[in-house]
């Protein structure tokens, strides 16, 4: 989330906590190919973590894996002959 003054806060990865659709964007570059890298930017402190704001390793984990899925389901599905996400 944005403030009007320009601060931010991190979100969750799932769409729903965020402004961006990240199961379009993830569909987007499957359909067109894409063999690049792609992994969360910042994390929330979750679990009692502590450290740099922003930088928390779980939920970046679990970033990943939540964008590893989207793949991995997409891939499934075109498999299959069909793509619906």
């Amino acid at each position: 989330m944005v403030h009007e003054n320009g601060d931010f806060e991190e979100s969750a990865h799932l769409s729903s906590a965020g402004s961006l659709d990240m199961g379009a964007i993830v569909k987007a570059l499957f359909e067109e190919g894409s063999n690049g890298y792609v992994r969360p930017d910042h994390g929330r402190m979750i679990f009692d973590e502590t450290g740099r704001p922003g930088y928390g390793l779980y939920d970046r984990a679990l970033g990943a894996v939540y964008l590893q899925g989207i793949w991995e389901g997409l891939h499934v599905q075109t498999r299959k002959g069909k793509v619906a996400i």
